[in-house]
């Protein structure tokens, strides 16, 4: 498959906007349940050692909850795969490197597996159902 071929509708953009829905839905859910748990994932990100948790947390919305928003709609695709694939790899190494816990192993490879559909996404863009499409962009490389 061309590259250009992800950008059209019919079965190839079907299946694009369901990799977009399967893709952004772990980072929609996970933002909102941050900003819903707002005290609780502060405190998280301090005991990680993260400088200024407050401000980790606003950045950590607005990647996942918004990031994921915007894959979902299929707008500014190719930018936001690359932005959500360097989170993935960001955070498995900064919440997800005891590698010496089974349960760490397993979410540090979700997260480099999800950075590689990112990647893809990336390269091929949003498909033929999308904003991206609808704008005239999905096919710009």
């Amino acid at each position: 498959m061309a590259v250009s071929d992800a950008n059209s509708g019919g079965a190839t953009g079907a299946a694009a906007l369901l990799g977009r829905l399967l893709l952004s839905a772990i980072f929609i859910w996970s933002g909102y349940a941050k900003l819903m748990g707002a005290s609780g994932t502060i405190a998280y990100f301090a005991k990680l050692g993260l400088p200024m948790p407050e401000i980790a947390l606003a950045v950590t919305v607005a990647v996942e909850l918004g990031g994921g928003l915007l894959l979902l709609f299929g707008l500014l695709t190719r930018p936001i795969a690359v932005i959500l694939a360097l989170w993935c790899i960001a955070t498995a190494f900064v919440a997800h490197s005891d590698f010496g816990d089974r349960n760490m192993q397993i979410h540090f490879m979700k997260n480099v597996a999800m950075a590689g559909g990112f990647i893809y996404t990336a390269l091929l863009g949003a498909g033929g159902f999308s904003v991206d499409a609808l704008r005239g962009q999905s096919a710009a490389a």
